[in-house]
């Protein structure tokens, strides 16, 4: 079975990478950037309009923006796509975890039980998710962070390179949580949180793309 991957930028090297290790070696890429021509020695055959055209293919949406993540995975599922998880094989997923369609578990990281992950995320290289955390659809766990457990985190909010989400802690949706900062009271409101430990800064300034 082939390999249709949505993207073709930074992310997508990553991917990539990972759906090779998965078995995967009729890879291509769809970008609506027409100047993207190959991404990782794969070509970039076309833009998203051209989906339908391989709907017997897997599909994955390597879009870093959860938005627009949400957006393409909505109306590619509405076409009957088929998406596929991709887990890197140094991950490590421990007994009772659930991991939704079109996720990531990059190289390092750590799922621990009963966890649950949602559609479209992205669990990333290093990071940690601890016992009894409900992870809701296209959230990012970025880099090197770190989920204590029974932790609840919103849907598309992204956790920063090297945040740290301290026990009992639930974060609403549509939240930027900065790279570094500390968690460790629930977050209600939707918005951008920075420091140590956090504050709100201003609005959410993600952008649909």
């Amino acid at each position: 079975m082939g390999l249709v991957i949505v993207g073709a930028r930074g992310y997508a090297k990553v991917v990539v990478d990972i759906a090779i290790r998965c078995g995967y070696k009729d890879i291509i890429f769809l970008d609506d950037d027409e100047s993207m021509k190959a991404c990782m020695g794969y070509p970039v055959v076309g833009n998203l309009c051209l989906a339908k055209e391989y709907s017997e293919s897997d599909f994955f949406i390597a879009v870093g923006n959860p938005i627009t993540r949400e957006r393409i995975y909505n109306m590619l599922s509405g076409d009957g796509m088929h998406f596929v998880t991709l887990i890197h094989p140094n991950a490590v997923i421990a007994e009772a975890v659930s991991i939704g369609f079109g996720s990531v578990v990059m190289a390092g990281a750590v799922i621990n039980s009963d966890s649950r992950i949602g559609n479209g995320c992205i669990v990333d290289t290093g990071s940690t998710v601890d016992h009894d955390d409900l992870i809701e659809d296209f959230v990012h766990v970025a880099v090197g962070s770190h989920l204590a457990g029974m932790v609840h985190i919103g849907r598309r909010t992204w956790i920063g390179a090297g945040a740290t989400v301290s026990n009992n802690v639930n974060i609403c949706g549509d939240c930027m949580i900065g790279a570094g900062a500390v968690v460790i009271k629930d977050i209600d409101v939707a918005g951008t949180y920075a420091g140590v430990p956090v504050r709100r800064i201003n609005g959410l300034h993600f952008r649909a793309q």
